[in-house]
């Protein structure tokens, strides 16, 4: 029986110069499993070439006149949507590709490069969208709730979310998310992920000096096709391992993120990664009230003064109300002055909760951190307060790997759980 021919990858050439799009099926003639379908001199030309031909990869130039790049890859994205982009230019600057990946496409290339370059960038561009498929899935009877085994199966496999929260400012939010995520990278060597929610001022990427172009932002605008790779096109990498998103840019861009779009960041987060460690800002918002619904543990940071006790105890009061199940809450004291101010015991009594971990006030190794972007794990590796995050880090871990039994018992709760965040949504009522 003879074998089917294997089907070509299909190559749309968009470039306004003839000697360039001329070069470019020169470099792509050898390649016995790609064929050009077309070629095309401006964004106008492009978009009618991708509508009728519906090619698998679209080669767009970014500088053309009439009609640029970027407009003709968003209609060509939104007319040909399995078309994938890959963009070219002369100009490497982050603002270019910045702009390339929010106009829908996938990958970049700087001109001028190899036949080798530009093969591996359509194989892998291609490879890459042929997984995102679908594939059969085993579902249960149509109309019929899932079974508290299936329940339990899905929550065995999904990463951990760890949220790190505290109702008032200043507490040390960002520098425990960062050092904790490096902590559970080091002890576990899984997959970890630290996302950036303080939407308006995040500073995870200052925190441990990276220099990434690409933000949530990135990820919400195309939330439809968000898998693995985009994921770790759209995230920096850290020294220590670990995989950052960052806040957007512009404090100006935090209200284009729903809630709900930004939960489904999350959850496809939970797919890619082991353990989430989730950077929040002080305010129970949708945004992160739909995140501590989706959230194994909550960390809450808190220090030894009235106004965060204050704010800690309210923050209590409400989950008590709404019937969040406080074993999920782990109290965190920082910035404890020894042998000054108010004892832990004082505070585990006002709260009605133990203190599961607490950090001594060190702003020397902090700000030694803070301004050479090398957390205190990293830069400070024998300091107390390192080895305190390794520590938390081994408890969080055992805290969020539940016995099978109690996985179980969490499934079955599901829809406790979403009766939880209708009620949390009515906060702001």
């Amino acid at each position: 029986m003879m074998s089917q021919p294997t089907q070509k990858i299909s190559v749309l050439i968009v470039d306004d110069i003839p000697e360039t799009r001329e070069n470019l099926q020169k470099l792509l003639y050898f390649e016995s499993d790609i064929e050009i379908v077309g070629t095309a001199e401006n964004g106008r030309q492009a978009i009618d070439s991708a509508r009728r031909l519906q090619p698998d990869i679209v080669l767009m130039d970014i500088n053309m006149p009439d009609m640029d790049g970027i407009t003709a890859s968003q209609e060509i994205v939104r007319l040909a949507p399995a078309s994938q982009v890959i963009m070219m230019s002369v100009q490497s600057e982050a603002d270019y590709l910045r702009r390339s990946m929010l106009a829908g496409a996938v990958d970049f290339l700087t001109k001028p490069f190899t036949s080798e370059e530009l093969s591996t960038s359509i194989h892998r561009v291609h490879e890459a969208n042929r997984r995102r498929l679908p594939v059969p899935v085993s579902r249960e009877p149509e109309g019929m709730p899932p079974t508290a085994e299936a329940r339990a199966s899905r929550l065995s496999q999904e990463g951990k979310l760890l949220l790190v929260y505290s109702p008032k400012g200043g507490t040390g939010c960002s520098t425990v998310a960062a050092n904790l995520a490096i902590a559970i990278a080091q002890t576990t060597s899984k997959k970890v992920a630290l996302v950036d929610a303080s939407l308006q001022f995040g500073d995870a990427d200052v925190l441990l000096n990276l220099q990434g172009s690409q933000s949530i932002i990135e990820a919400t605008k195309r939330i439809d096709e968000l898998d693995s790779d985009l994921l770790s096109v759209l995230m920096s990498t850290h020294p220590s391992g670990i995989k950052v998103l960052a806040a957007p840019p512009s404090p100006v861009d935090f209200d284009t993120i729903g809630p709900e779009v930004y939960k489904k960041v999350l959850k496809h987060l939970q797919k890619t990664f082991d353990y989430i460690v989730l950077d929040t800002w002080s305010y129970l918002d949708d945004t992160v009230l739909g995140a501590i619904d989706l959230a194994e543990r909550v960390l809450l940071l808190m220090t030894p003064e009235i106004p965060s006790i204050k704010s800690t105890k309210q923050f209590f009061e409400i989950a008590e109300a709404l019937e969040f199940p406080l074993d999920r809450v782990d109290l965190i004291l920082n910035k404890v002055y020894p042998r000054d101010g108010i004892r832990v015991e004082q505070i585990e009594n006002s709260m009605k909760h133990k203190v599961r971990a607490q950090f001594d006030f060190e702003p020397q190794a902090i700000r030694k951190a803070v301004n050479e972007g090398t957390p205190v794990l990293v830069g400070q590796p024998n300091h107390p307060m390192s080895q305190g995050f390794l520590q938390l880090a081994e408890q969080e871990v055992a805290l969020a790997t539940p016995e099978p039994a109690e996985v179980a018992e969490a499934a079955v709760s599901q829809p406790d759980r979403a009766r939880r965040s209708g009620l949390f949504g009515r906060l702001k009522k």
